[in-house]
C-alpha cells in the first residue's frame, strides 16, 4: 500500500486522568516522581538560578542572568510534570510551591507579551535575530505547562500569560509578516495544544505556517553557518512535505514529526502523511537501536549514516526516546496501527526509562548500549532537558494506554488498573486490567458497559509476540491480528471478561546485517524488555572478552528484591559447573556498583553452549 494512501482512522486519546494505574511496575514509579523527582528538579532549578531569572526579569530581584538561553524551558517542563501529578493526586504543598513560581514567570512577561528571560536581561535589542536561540522553543514549553496546569487546577494565570505570548507571536510572524524558522521545533506542537484548549484557530494557523516555513532557505543564525551542522541540524534542510529521511538533531526531528502528525490529524494534509510514513520507515528500519534509542552521534546529538549504530559511543539521548514516544503515539492515533504503539512500549520499558535511576534522583542524558564502567547517572546537567522531560513524561503514561476508536475502544498498552472510557459511539464503559505485565503476558480484562451494547474492542498484539491465546467469556476465540490488533466485535454485557495470553519466551535477537557494530553478536529480549549483562552480576568476566551461544539454555528467574523486583535471565555456560551469565533489564543497569555493561554479546556460532 502506498504510504499516502493508508487510511486515516483519527482515533482519540483517552486522558490519563480517566486511567487509574494500580500496576506493580508503574505505580511505584509514579509515586517516586511525586515524592522525589519533582522536588529534585524544582530544587535544582532554584539552585542554578533558573527560577531566579524570572524574578530578575520582572525587576523583583537584582542580578544578572544566570545559565543558558534555553533554561526557561526546564522550569516550564517541571511545572508541566507537577500539573500531571496534581491531576492524579492533589497536593496542597506542591501546588503552593508551583503557584509561587508561576507568579514570578507571569511577572517577567513584558508589556507586549514577549517572554524569554535571556533576552530581557542580556540582549533586549537582539530579540528575534537568531532563530537558533530557542525563543519560541521556550515559549512552546511554556504553553504546554500552561495548558496542563489549567487542566489540573482550573487556574488561568499561566494560561493567560501563554495566550498573550502567542498573540505576540501572531502580531510579528505569519503571512505578510516576518519569516521565522525556530531552530528547535517544539512551538508547533504546543500551539496545537493551545488551539485545543482555547478553540482559537489562530494558534493552529500559526503552527501550520511555522511548519511550512521550514526547508526554504529562510533559516538564519549561528547554527546555520556551521557546515558540520547547518540547516539539517535544525530540521530546515527540506520542506516538511518533501521529507524522505531522518537527519540532523534527533530530539528536534522527533518534535517536528510529532507536530506534523498533529497537523495532519487536524488538517488532513495528504502531503504530510506521505512524508511521515517515509521518514518513519527510514528512522525505524535503518536508524533505530534495539532499546528504542535514536541518534548515534554525540557530534550533532543525532543521525549520521544509515545503519551507523555503535554501542559504546551511542548517544541515544533520553529526550530523543521520549520524543519517539510522542511521535509514535500520534501516529497510532492517526492511523490506528499497532506498530506505532509497539514503539511507544519499547520506549516505555527501555529507551526512556533507562534515563532515570530507580531512586528517582539521578539521570542519564546519554544511553549507550555498552560501557566499560565509566558511564553513570548524575544528579543534574548543565543542560538538563532530560531530567525535566522525564518529570513530565512519566506521570502522563496513562494517556498512552487506551484510545477511543470510531467503533469502540483500543487497548494499546497493558498496565494494571481501571479506566472510565467512552466508545466512539458514545457508550460509557469501565475497563479493568489485571496483569503482571511486562514480566508476564497474561492480561485479564473486565469490560463493564453501562448497558448492553455492541462495539469493537481492539487488543494490541505486540510485534515481539509470536503466539497468543484469546478467551472471551471463558471461551477460546480464534482471531488474526488486523493492523496489529485482535478485533473483538460483539455485543458486550456488564460483567464480561476477556483473557489475552501473550507468550513471552526469551528471544535471541540479531541486528540487521548492515549494522557493522553488531556483526557476530546477539542480544536477549523477553517480551518488551531488552536485557543487558552487568559486571556486578558477572564478576569473573572482563569487558567484551566472553561469548554466548544462541543455543544456550536460558533460565527465567523472578527476584522480587533486586532492582525493585525484576525478571532476571540466567544463561548457562558450556561448563555446567560455572556460574551462569546473568542478565538484568537494560533500564535497570547502573543502579548498583560501577562496572561494565553490554547489550550485544559476541556469539559463538560453532558450539551449542557458551564459554568465556
Amino acid at each position: 500500500m502506498i504510504a499516502a494512501e493508508k487510511k486515516i482512522r483519527k482515533w482519540e486519546t483517552v486522558p490519563f486522568t480517566r486511567v487509574e494505574i494500580l500496576d506493580h511496575f508503574w505505580r511505584p514509579r509514579l509515586e517516586t516522581v511525586h515524592d522525589v523527582t519533582l522536588a529534585v528538579c524544582l530544587d535544582h532549578c532554584e539552585e542554578t538560578g533558573r527560577i531566579a531569572n524570572f524574578s530578575k526579569a520582572a525587576g523583583r530581584m537584582n542580578g544578572a542572568f544566570k545559565g543558558m538561553y534555553y533554561d526557561d524551558s526546564d522550569v516550564y517542563k517541571v511545572i508541566e510534570g507537577a500539573a500531571y501529578t496534581l491531576m492524579l493526586r492533589r497536593d496542597a504543598e506542591l501546588e503552593s510551591r508551583v503557584d509561587g513560581i508561576i507568579d514570578e514567570i507571569c511577572a517577567a512577561q513584558e508589556a507586549d507579551g514577549y517572554l524569554c528571560t535571556y533576552y530581557t536581561l542580556v540582549a533586549p535589542d537582539q530579540k528575534w535575530t537568531d532563530m537558533e536561540k530557542h525563543e519560541m522553543y521556550n515559549g512552546g514549553h511554556l504553553i504546554e505547562a500552561a495548558v496542563a496546569y489549567w487542566e489540573a487546577t482550573g487556574k488561568r494565570q499561566l494560561l493567560d500569560t501563554a495566550c498573550r505570548m502567542a498573540d505576540h507571536y501572531i502580531r510579528h510572524f505569519g503571512p505578510g509578516k516576518r519569516h521565522w524558522v525556530e531552530g528547535h521545533p517544539e512551538i508547533e506542537l504546543a500551539l496545537m495544544k493551545l488551539h485545543a484548549a482555547t478553540d482559537d484557530d489562530r494558534y493552529l494557523d500559526l503552527a501550520i505556517w511555522l511548519l511550512e516555513e521550514r526547508g526554504h532557505g529562510l533559516g538564519r543564525g549561528e547554527i546555520w553557518e556551521k557546515p558540520e551542522w547547518g540547516a539539517a541540524y535544525c530540521q530546515d534542510d527540506v520542506p516538511v512535505r518533501e521529507i524522505e529521511k531522518v537527519t540532523g538533531h534527533a530530539v528536534r526531528a522527533m518534535y517536528l514529526y510529532t507536530a506534523m502528525a498533529d497537523a495532519a490529524r487536524l488538517s488532513g494534509e495528504a502531503a504530510y502523511l506521505g512524508a511521515l510514513h517515509r521518514v518513519w520507515a527510514h528512522t525505524t528500519k535503518r536508524n533505530l537501536y534495539l532499546t528504542g534509542g535514536i541518534g548515534s552521534s554525540a557530534d550533532n546529538e543525532g543521525f549520521t549514516q544509515d545503519y551507523d549504530l555503535p554501542n559504546e559511543s551511542a548517544y541515544c539521548e533520553t529526550c530523543a526516546a521520549i520524543g519517539m514516544a510522542f511521535w509514535n503515539h500520534r501516529m497510532n492515533l492517526l492511523f490506528g496501527e499497532g506498530e506505532y504503539a509497539d514503539l511507544v512500549e519499547t520506549e516505555w520499558y527501555n529507551g526512556a526509562l533507562a534515563g532515570i535511576s530507580l531512586s528517582g534522583d539521578r539521570f542519564f542524558y546519554v544511553n549507550p548500549l555498552a560501557s566499560k564502567g565509566d558511564h553513570h547517572r548524575v544528579e543534574w546537567f548543565h543542560t538538563s532537558c532530560c531530567p525535566t522531560n522525564l518529570v513530565r513524561f512519566l506521570p502522563s503514561v496513562g494517556q498512552y494506554v487506551y484510545a477511543k476508536t470510531e467503533d469502540g475502544l483500543a487497548i494499546n498498552q497493558y498496565i494494571a488498573g481501571k479506566a472510565e472510557l467512552e466508545t466512539g459511539g458514545g457508550q460509557k464503559v469501565s475497563v479493568t486490567q489485571a496483569t503482571n505485565y511486562p514480566w508476564d503476558g497474561c492480561i485479564n480484562l473486565g469490560v463493564e458497559p453501562s448497558k448492553t451494547s455492541a462495539f469493537t474492542l481492539r487488543l494490541r498484539v505486540p510485534g515481539w509476540c509470536r503466539s497468543y491465546r484469546l478467551f472471551v467469556g471463558g471461551e477460546a476465540v480464534s482471531l488474526s491480528p488486523e493492523r496489529g490488533y485482535l478485533e473483538v466485535n460483539r455485543t458486550w454485557r456488564p460483567g464480561d471478561q476477556v483473557r489475552l495470553e501473550l507468550d513471552m519466551p526469551v528471544e535471541v535477537v540479531r541486528a540487521h546485517p548492515e549494522v557493522k557494530a553488531n556483526e557476530g553478536r546477539i542480544a536477549l529480549r523477553r517480551g518488551p524488555i531488552i536485557y543487558a549483562l552487568e559486571q556486578v552480576d558477572n564478576r569473573d568476566l572482563s569487558y567484551d572478552e566472553f561469548s554466548l551461544s544462541a543455543y544456550t539454555a536460558v533460565r527465567v528467574h523472578h527476584d522480587k528484591e533486586l532492582l525493585g523486583g525484576v525478571i532476571l535471565l540466567e544463561a548457562a555456560r558450556a561448563d555446567s559447573g560455572q556460574t551462569p551469565y546473568r542478565f538484568v533489564p537494560y533500564y535497570a543497569w547502573d543502579n548498583r556498583e560501577a562496572g561494565f555493561m553490554q547489550v550485544w554479546i559476541k556469539e559463538r556460532p560453532d558450539q551449542r553452549g557458551c564459554d568465556r
